[in-house]
């Protein structure tokens, strides 16, 4: 069937007349405001100078790496090239190079993009070396071909007046991020073939450099994303490389689609290599690299991606992810995985069947319906059982594994603003928590306007959630409700709906059988 595409210090110090700071020193802030915020910082790479917007101090269009174009298409990112002087940095940079045009209310990139897009942003609310506080790394989603560090669904300001210093970043998409071809193969045999991942551990890498310069502590990061992203944060805790980058993880809306075999991924690629007017397998590395970024934005049809999972047998992921979780190989940190009570609504937005998947399955209709008691209606069935195989069940399995290296939460979102419950009757949408663990509803275009101070007062609750975690690794803000651990043996899932609660085996008997299913028939979710 069609794959299912899943939308989504610097160092402070007192200038004394004719001083300068040494190397040695510290780098250390160049220029202060007038009211004493920093503005200008020194990064590894050269000065930046940012801007203050709504009570956070903000640095956008950082480039972490050099721009992979001509020689670097499909090579590992290279360090930055330093600057002299002051750089700007108070406007996003392009975005990656999409071929899927998405709105930005709908996760699409807000702005322009090109290959030159390795950049990241980050917001703080103060910059003091004497208290540096948690980092948290936000990995969007977009199935691996759409989306940004720009969206303003992302926007840092809010977590930041809450305390921790957050950053977005670009990472490469569709076939210039994700792609393997034969004559790729036969320049590096096993080479990389996750671009778009060692994009995002070059990323972690530039966090770990100079994010104490900007108020953080390299020794507190947490990484988190939804969708596509949270299958990031997945294939980082898998990934060798990653190691020693982060300290936590949360992973929303993660799915069951498998990653792609190194195999299909370079069948896929000879169809790219055709769609570009070369001659398929037999292209060589040099016009595959000659070929105008331009015609990689128009690529359009069928089999032309490896979207929306990544590619297992290369150093970033030596096997796949679900793999490597069944082993127990995973990186041994604390991580938060969850999904919302409609995530598998994407699946009818790109125009597939849930009653096919229902059919792959090969679940007899009453067998369907002793699973979900009172589902009278074959669509709504459907509905919910797409969405607990492709989402909710990804969660638990995931949780049930990781449990035994690690503390491990579980989470079920279930709230939808109050204005909008008539409009989407059936449950949070596949990135609908994301405006509320971001609390970014009011800068949103999809929500601003819509929000009451009920929904606002939501989402400070919730993500202090998030907040509390990033800074202790416990989820567990002041005066909130309990969050205890997951663990196989005892499920417990906090769901956030009007109540916030605990709830002991949340869907235990349908999700079991979802699990089983899954291991006994994985191509089940295939193309």
């Amino acid at each position: 069937m069609k794959r299912i595409v899943v939308f989504c210090v610097i160092f402070s110090v007192f200038i004394m007349a004719g001083f300068r700071p040494t190397e040695d020193q510290a780098p250390a802030i160049a220029r202060q405001t007038s009211g004493g915020r920093t503005l200008v910082v020194r990064t590894q790479a050269g000065d930046l100078q940012g801007v203050a917007e709504r009570g956070a101090l903000v640095f956008k269009g950082i480039p972490y790496a050099a721009p992979p174009v001509g020689y670097l298409r499909w090579r590992e990112p290279q360090p930055a090239t330093p600057w002299r002087g002051v750089r700007r940095a108070d406007a996003f940079g392009k975005a990656c190079l999409q071929a899927v045009r998405v709105p930005e209310e709908s996760g699409g990139a807000p702005g322009p993009d090109g290959e030159d897009c390795l950049f990241l942003n980050v917001w703080t609310p103060r910059v003091d070396p004497a208290a540096p506080l948690p980092v948290m790394v936000w990995i969007h989603g977009g199935a691996y071909l759409f989306g940004s560090g720009s969206v303003s669904l992302y926007d840092g300001g809010p977590l930041a007046r809450q305390g921790v210093v957050l950053v977005t970043l670009n990472y490469r998409l569709g076939p210039l991020g994700f792609f393997a071809h034969p004559a790729l193969e036969r320049e590096r045999p096993g080479g990389p073939v996750n671009f778009g991942l060692l994009d995002q551990i070059s990323a972690l890498r530039w966090v770990q450099q100079n994010i104490q310069k900007f108020g953080g502590d390299p020794h507190n990061v947490t990484i988190f994303g939804q969708s596509a992203g949270g299958k990031s944060v997945l294939a980082l805790f898998a990934s060798p490389l990653a190691r020693g980058l982060f300290h936590k993880g949360i992973a929303m809306s993660s799915y069951s689609v498998p990653d792609i075999t190194r195999a299909k991924a370079l069948e896929t690629g000879s169809k790219v290599a055709d769609a570009l007017a070369l001659n398929g397998a037999n292209a060589t590395a040099a016009e595959l690299r000659a070929v105008p970024e331009e015609s990689f934005r128009r690529l359009q049809g069928q089999g032309l991606t490896n979207a929306p999972s990544p590619i297992d047998s290369d150093p970033v992921l030596p096997q796949p992810i679900q793999e490597t979780f069944a082993a127990g190989r995973e990186a041994p940190l604390p991580l938060i995985m969850g999904s919302t009570s409609d995530d598998g609504g994407v699946a009818t937005a790109f125009g597939i069947n849930p009653t096919q998947l229902l059919e792959n399955l090969g679940a007899a209709p009453f067998l369907l319906r002793l699973l979900y008691p009172g589902v009278k209606d074959t669509n709504e069935l459907a509905r919910q059982a797409t969405r607990d195989f492709v989402f909710t069940m990804t969660a638990r399995w995931t949780a049930d594994r990781h449990s035994y290296l690690a503390p491990t939460w579980r989470y079920y979102f279930g709230y939808t603003a109050l204005r909008e419950r008539s409009r989407i009757p059936n449950g949070v949408p596949h990135g609908g928590d994301v405006a509320f663990f971001l609390n970014t509803g009011d800068l949103f275009p999809a929500t601003r306007g819509i929000w009451k101070e009920e929904d606002r007062a939501y989402a400070k609750r919730v993500s202090d959630y998030f907040v509390a975690f990033a800074r202790s690794g416990q989820p567990a803000p002041a005066g909130a409700p309990e969050w205890p651990n997951h663990d196989a043996s005892q499920d417990r899932t906090m769901v956030f709906a009007d109540t916030i609660a605990v709830q002991e085996n949340f869907m235990t008997t349908r999700l079991n059988f979802f699990i089983g299913v899954l291991q006994l028939v994985g191509r089940i979710v295939t193309r």
